[in-house]
């Protein structure tokens, strides 16, 4: 009995993937559920995120003309003079967005250059907050952890830092640097506690995240009702004054607001770079991100990556507190995170999560609330728009699909069409 070798079959006669009636299984490195998502998000690209502001301003702007009074009465007699409609919308957007800009970068209308450019260091002012919690929240997005808890980790900064700096007396510069740490320490242990409950036990970080940003809130309320906290001869929920030896100096003198904190903002959005680009921890955790799968097998430990993931990602919303507390209102209140922590979500993945682009997307939001308020002063446009154009943006940031579909742009993920191979001899002929 002679042994005989099939040959193989020919290319053609071969049937291609999803023909053979087998299922072939999901590649099991792809992300599932919220992980593709986000990954989604964050690798979208850069005109996405550009047109996406583009496309929340203009449905603002829309909304603007909407409230306008002007324009609401000349929707009533369009059809016999429709010029007067689109003049009135037209103020009414152009307007509005002038004061907004007035607001936030340069206002023509002041009597001097220094009172001119004072929008603009109340933008980078109010960016300062935005920029650290920006940047601790795109560490968590790049390693895969979907962080929600800089609300929190911003109140526990601000304790720390608050508590350090009313309750004890230290020489100038040592009481800041301590005020500084105690800020970050603060926030990274809040995050911590996220972390270790994700590495041990497989709780969502999302789900924890929530409850301990509420923990946080109540917990800075009971605090500012002990006495420890609470300003002498006062009843209400506020704390000493922060001294200036804990404080951050101003940049730019009495006039403005803006601190050092800013130049911390920097020097951190520095260091992000370094660290996820550059150094090896940074390398495990955008490993970890990228696949988890993978990089068990290679040998990293993922579970405490994600403890050291939410640690370094606390300290810097810890950080984002001692701005509030230490530069902008030298108190600690209740109101200390504002909304800061969950505005910082929508700058994180403004950003994708990248350091620069942080920064960019929380001067674009810390112009949009400084200029808000000018917007209404001046033009009586409703400031809830502001947070409508934010909440736009959000929305178009989490639907890039929906982004590309109205200004049709092709999807990343289409293959293009391979260019046609010209034989060599084909190519002597023609020449």
């Amino acid at each position: 009995m002679s042994s005989h070798t099939p040959e193989p079959l020919p290319a053609a006669a071969v049937p291609p993937p999803g023909q053979t009636g087998v299922t072939e299984p999901a590649a099991p490195d792809a992300p599932e559920g919220g992980n593709r998502v986000l990954h989604e998000i964050l690798s979208s690209s850069w005109l996405v995120s550009l047109l996406a502001i583009v496309l929340a301003l203009i449905l603002g702007g829309l909304l603007i003309a909407a409230a306008d009074p002007d324009v609401q009465a000349a929707a009533g007699y369009f059809f016999s003079r429709p010029g007067d409609l689109l003049s009135a919308a037209w103020s009414a957007v152009s307007e509005a967005y002038a004061a907004l800009f007035a607001g936030a970068i340069f206002d023509p209308r002041a009597a001097t250059f220094a009172r001119a450019i004072r929008p603009l260091t109340e933008t980078l002012t109010v960016a300062t907050p935005l920029i650290l919690a920006g940047l601790g929240l795109g560490i968590g997005f790049r390693a895969g952890l979907f962080n929600i808890g800089a609300q929190g980790q911003i109140i526990l900064g601000g304790i720390f830092a608050g508590y350090i700096g009313f309750a004890f007396d230290l020489p100038p510069g040592l009481h800041l640097l301590l005020c500084v740490l105690g800020a970050a320490l603060g926030g990274a242990l809040w995050a911590g506690i996220a972390g270790v409950l994700k590495a041990r036990t497989g709780a969502h970080e999302v789900i924890v995240t929530i409850m301990l940003n509420n923990i946080a809130v109540y917990l800075v309320a009971y605090l500012l009702s002990l006495d420890a906290f609470q300003r002498p001869g006062s009843n209400n929920p506020v704390s000493p004054p922060i001294p200036d030896s804990a404080a951050y100096p101003l940049l730019l003198g009495s006039g403005y607001r803006l601190h050092v904190g800013f130049l911390v903002a920097i020097a951190a959005a520095v260091f992000t770079w370094w660290l996820m680009e550059r150094s090896t921890i940074g390398f495990r955790f955008r490993a970890v991100g990228s696949n988890p799968h993978a990089a068990r097998t290679a040998g990293i430990s993922v579970n405490s990556t994600y403890i050291w993931v939410m640690l370094t990602a606390g300290a810097f919303a810890g950080l984002a507190g001692s701005a509030q507390v230490l530069g902008t209102e030298r108190v600690l209140t209740a109101g200390v995170a504002a909304s800061y922590g969950f505005d910082a979500i929508t700058v994180a993945l403004l950003g994708r999560s990248k350091p620069l682009g942080t920064v960019f997307a929380g001067i674009l939001f810390g112009a949009l609330r400084a200029g808000g308020v000018v917007m209404q002063a001046r033009t009586g446009t409703p400031i809830d728009i502001v947070l409508v154009v934010q909440s736009l943006i959000v929305l178009f940031i989490a639907a890039p699909p929906l982004v590309r579909s109205v200004f049709r742009l092709p999807s990343p993920d289409t293959p293009r069409a391979p260019k046609p191979v010209v034989p060599v001899a084909a190519k002597e002929v023609s020449a």
